[in-house]
């Protein structure tokens, strides 16, 4: 296993119990170093296009986790707008769909992008969870 620690998490998302319960996975599990969340895609593309205007590379998350389902914006529409502007990031940047939808549909969408590292069914399993990182870690 690489040393190397993944400095910044994303998790997009607007269920707050999944989303203490990766924090709290993450933080046992010493995952990485940070962790931004949003409730929803929007916050997160306004996030992202402020990030462009100051590249702070500390504040760009290594790994996106993002829900398909949320208010406002969902993931399907911050993946789109998202795929947009990442290349203007100095940062390789992986993209996780993390949905309850189990519909091949979505599963199929989610993989015929490139943007798109994999589709992972909640609940998201410990495991999966260190595999992932562990992964990223390598790359």
């Amino acid at each position: 296993m690489n040393n190397k620690l993944i400095e910044l998490a994303c998790i997009i998302d607007d269920d707050d119990i999944y989303i203490n319960l990766v924090k709290r996975v993450i933080e046992t599990k010493k995952l990485c170093e940070n962790l931004i969340t949003f409730k929803n895609g929007k916050q997160s593309i306004d996030y992202f296009e402020a990030l462009l205007q100051n590249l702070d590379n500390n504040k760009i998350p290594d790994i996106i986790f993002i829900d398909l389902n949320m208010p406002v914006m969902d993931g399907w529409e911050f993946i789109e707008q998202f795929t947009k502007i990442k290349n203007r990031f100095n940062k390789l940047i992986t993209l996780y769909i993390v949905s309850s939808s189990i519909n091949p549909v979505d599963i199929d969408r989610a993989k015929s992008l490139n943007s798109v590292k994999d589709y992972l069914v909640k609940p998201i399993v410990i495991n999966e969870l260190e595999n992932i990182f562990n992964v990223n870690e390598s790359v």
